[in-house]
């Protein structure tokens, strides 16, 4: 079964609570969505502007319905930005709201749905685009950067069949959004819900925001899931205090949480009587590519878990040897159905065929213990060597938050640049990271930031500490 072609069968089963608590049915949406895919009638690309609204999410079904591509892009993104995307990529269409259609000339408005507008662009195109583009998305940290991720029909619809398999998700859950539909994360959350005949609470309003935890009292929402970053706010939050009955289901994913946190959240789940999944996965890989049982999330606290249902994990050594003993570190390498045919920068690349084939070299450093169970020890590009020791940049970057200061690493062979948002203590700073790594305190250099710089997604941009 597809999440968007089979679902007319739940006919008229609530798919939408809006921000606003009004109830869209199944066959609302399709009709709103079908209305859409009609009016462009071909197969093309379409630049769709997400937020977490019912408009988005009409679109995003009825250009899938049409097989017509969409590129999804953040609503936030800037002009300039969005504009460069553009001239790239040359879609025939935007779905956008009307607020932001009317800041520029994009061109001819044709068609309206609630608060959005369909766009019909200038630009003559002659370009093909291969059959089984589905759907193309920014990797995490590039909004502004004309790298696409191209997705297929069948990665989407195997990675939500597998993500559904493995939650258990049934009709009766109702998730809340928390983070972008934009966002493959977020995206995955509304596939695989949907997927199931789910009501589904969509809202612009994050966790700061007293309106997001009345929508999910109000509306009972069973689910819902975030980032590391997500988890380190609902600790601030003091969410082992809110009393959220309805909530059933947390999931994580995104990036590393700390083992740490996932031990504290495991536990607290586990007295709430919440199932808290560690979840793993990249765009390039449609979304996850694993998951921790529930079951073990306290005894296996740090770890990504096993592959997802159709899916398969090894990891290789720097020459591209499996490596097969327990406990040895190398690159996590994943095959499955949802591995995605790679990446596109212009309109020029949308016709080619699969650069993947299935396998996808993560560039992710990974142990495996004695049970099968994967663990994340880095990035492979976030290691370096300062005379002639190996230095694993995330680890440095945990050990420091765990001594408070707030810290993250990057720099180059024999350099070590360290960003800290604290203006003092930038002495003791150097002098913790020379003792841990008996180095030389002249191979580090510490930098004042007033902020990390973070995507949509939470996550830091490390590109953007350079």
């Amino acid at each position: 079964m597809d999440f968007f072609n089979d679902i007319s069968i739940y006919g008229n089963r609530a798919a939408v609570i809006t921000e606003e608590s009004e109830l869209v049915s199944y066959s609302q949406m399709l009709d709103a969505s079908d209305a859409l895919k009609n009016q462009i009638n071909k197969r093309c690309l379409v630049f769709s502007l997400c937020g977490n609204c019912i408009e988005s999410l009409v679109g995003y079904i009825g250009f899938l319905r049409g097989r017509i591509v969409p590129v999804l892009v953040n609503e936030a993104i800037n002009n300039e930005l969005f504009e460069k995307l553009l001239d790239s990529y040359r879609p025939d269409y935007i779905w956008m709201s009307a607020e932001k259609a009317n800041t520029a000339d994009w061109g001819r408005q044709v068609y309206t749905y609630g608060s959005y507008a369909l766009i019909k662009t200038r630009y003559e195109n002659d370009y093909s685009i291969h059959d089984e583009l589905a759907l193309l998305l920014t990797t995490s940290g590039s909004t502004g950067s004309p790298m696409l991720v191209r997705q297929t029909y069948k990665n989407i619809i195997t990675n939500a069949n597998s993500i559904a398999e493995y939650l258990e998700i049934n009709n009766t859950h109702r998730p809340i959004t928390t983070m972008p539909m934009s966002y493959t994360y977020g995206l995955s959350i509304i596939n695989s819900h949907i997927l199931k005949g789910c009501s589904i609470i969509l809202t612009r309003k994050t966790l700061m925001d007293k309106v997001f935890w009345g929508l999910l009292k109000t509306h009972e929402a069973t689910t819902f899931g975030g980032v590391p970053y997500i988890y380190e706010m609902l600790k601030k939050l003091r969410f082992s205090r809110m009393e959220l009955p309805s909530l059933k289901i947390l999931t994580q994913a995104g990036g590393r949480l700390s083992p740490e946190l996932s031990k504290e959240f495991a536990a607290l789940c586990t007295e709430k009587g919440i199932r808290f999944f560690v979840m793993y996965g990249q765009t390039e890989a449609t979304a996850r590519m694993s998951y921790l049982p529930s079951e073990y999330a306290l005894a296996k606290a740090g770890s990504i878990g096993i592959p997802v249902p159709g899916g398969e994990f090894w990891l290789e050594d720097e020459n591209g040897n499996v490596i097969s003993s327990s406990d040895a570190v190398g690159e996590i390498v994943y095959r499955g159905d949802n591995v995605t045919y790679g990446y596109a920068e212009s309109f020029n690349d949308l016709n080619r065929g699969d650069d993947n084939h299935g396998v996808l070299h993560t560039g992710d450093m990974a142990r495996r213990d004695e049970d099968g169970f994967y663990y994340i020890v880095g990035r492979k590009k976030r290691f370096l060597k300062l005379f002639g020791n190996r230095i694993n940049l995330d680890e440095v970057d945990a050990l420091l938050k765990a001594q408070g200061y707030g810290c993250v690493c990057s720099g180059e062979d024999d350099h070590l640049h360290i960003y800290t948002t604290d203006k003092d203590n930038h002495a003791s700073i150097k002098s913790f990271v020379s003792g841990l790594t008996g180095i030389h305190p002249s191979a580090f250099e510490v930098r004042f930031i007033e902020s990390m710089p973070r995507n949509e997604a939470g996550k830091i941009l490390y590109s953007a500490l350079k």
